[in-house]
This record gives structure tokens, sequence and C-alpha cells, in this order.
């Protein structure tokens, strides 16, 4: 269902092609929020369409169209923005893998702990650089600024669980438990 949403949400910003839309998931979507395939998202937009939420706006070569928003659309995006009763338990495959973490021995899982730790830093970087690129000139936030925003934080509380994690499994391992693991 929220595949939907996230199409509306992006033709909020402008109206689009569903190449458009499918390079704008591999772009900003995909990696921190929702993967969509592109034999996922032309369905769906034929689906949007019939039920009056987008119209298509041009038809262009080789059967290209490009998609807008309609009001109905923007109504049952608002809709579903303001209802935060629906949200669906969380699936997190990270977390399940960390919650499985025990079934490898403490030398197996440290340098699994280390290239969390390594991974979470260069996304902060990566997102800070983000975040600083969607601000506009008298700080009004574009498209996933808010976003970028949490994923910031949530990337160095990531960076800061890893570097506690790594220091208590350093315990376990031999010749481990006195190193610096905070590099």
């Amino acid at each position: 269902m929220s595949l939907r949403y996230a199409l509306l949400g992006l033709l909020a910003d402008e109206p689009q092609s569903g190449y458009d839309l499918t390079q704008r998931f591999e772009r900003s979507l995909k990696r921190y929020a929702w993967h969509a395939r592109h034999s996922q998202i032309y369905p769906e937009l034929n689906k949007l369409a019939a039920d009056g939420l987008i119209a298509v706006v041009e038809e262009g070569a080789r059967g290209r169209r490009t998609y807008a928003l309609t009001e109905a659309g923007r109504e049952a995006l608002h809709g579903w923005l303001m209802d935060w009763s629906s949200l669906q338990p969380v699936r997190n495959e990270f977390v399940l893998r960390l919650f499985l973490m025990s079934v490898l021995d403490p030398s197996e899982a440290l340098p699994l702990l280390r290239g969390i730790h390594e991974h979470a830093k260069e996304e902060v970087a990566e997102l800070e650089a983000r975040v600083e690129a969607a601000g506009g000139p008298d700080g009004e936030w574009g498209f996933g600024r808010l976003a970028g925003e949490y994923g910031v934080r949530q990337y160095r509380a990531m960076v800061e669980w890893a570097e506690w994690a790594e220091s208590e499994l350093a315990r376990a391992v031999p010749d481990e438990g006195s190193g610096d693991t905070s590099t």
C-alpha cells in the first residue's frame, strides 16, 4: 500500500513519467526508505490513474506518459500522511540479524560489527552532504530533507551503538579485549 503513497508523494513535487519515478526511487527512496521495481511502479501508476488519483498530462514517443497528481490524489496523500494509526509492524532484517548474532563466535561477530561501524560513519557523511544540499536559501526544506536529517541522526546513533557493541564483544575475544575499538 505504501508504494501508492510514495508515488503520489513523488508526483506532488512535479509531473513525471514512469521512467522518471523509477529513477527517483533508485536515487533516493530505494536505499533509505522503500524499494520498488520498474515492474511494480507501472502497474501501480495504472491503478492510480484508474482510481482518479493521477492523470496522464502528456504522451510522448514510444508510449511515454507523464503523470500528474489530481486534487483527489492530493487529498488521498494528505489523508495518508495525517493518519499515523495505519503504520504496519516493522520488518527489519538488520535488527533480526542482531538478535541472531549470538549464534556466531565473538571472533566472527567482531569484524561484522566493525564493518557496521564503518558503514554507519560513511552514511553519516553522505547524508549530511545530502541534507545540506536539500536546504533552500532561506532555510526552506525540500524533498527528503526531513527524512535525510532523520537518517543522519539514526546513523549517528548506529555509530555510537557499534562502538559500544565492539567494546562489549572485544572483551570476549582473546587479544581484542585491550585494544582500542574507536577507530
